[in-house]
């Protein structure tokens, strides 16, 4: 069995989900992990799939034959697991370039992030726009959890960090 990281897009409709798991399923494919999102009328998907070797081509030009998709794909290893990993929930005035300075502070540090979903709100009391990112980082060292915390309240005063591990 081989491990592909499969990305895809199309224009939303219904049954799309059920059509690429079909495709996967009828070539013998073990769908492992996924996100799968509609931003916008558009259909995202991320897969991480096992794959027998002799399938592979065949699922691919399957997927491929789906109306509208686009798609690329990876060849992936199952890395070893030696890292803590921790999930947070940042909470913080919306403006521009703020992903930008949230990933570089998590760098800077040698963290990785590992899964990150952010979205735009407004605060329901005050209408003011809210940036909220949940994510999930992957730790070398002990204290990288404290060192985290203190980067991301540099980035100002509005800033409201969970450590949703605890």
């Amino acid at each position: 069995m081989l491990r592909y990281l499969v990305t895809l897009q199309a224009k939303d409709r219904e049954g799309l989900v059920e059509q690429i798991a079909h495709s996967v399923s009828r070539h013998g494919g073990h769908w492992l992990d996924s996100e799968l999102r509609h931003i916008d009328g558009i259909f995202a998907a991320i897969l991480l799939l096992e794959v027998p070797s002799a399938s592979w081509d065949e699922l691919i030009e399957s997927l491929e034959l789906l109306d509208g998709i686009s798609l690329t794909y990876a060849k992936t290893t199952k890395p070893p697991a030696k890292n803590k990993h921790v999930s947070y929930s940042l909470v913080a005035y919306d403006r521009p370039g703020l992903v930008h300075e949230i990933s570089n502070k998590i760098s800077a540090l040698g963290i990785n992030i590992e899964h990150m979903s952010t979205r735009y709100e407004s605060a329901s009391h005050t209408g003011i726009a809210l940036f909220r990112a949940d994510f999930n980082v992957s730790m070398k060292d002990a204290l990288d959890g404290e060192r985290l915390t203190q980067s991301l309240h540099s980035i100002g005063d509005d800033v409201v960090l969970d450590n949703l591990s605890l």
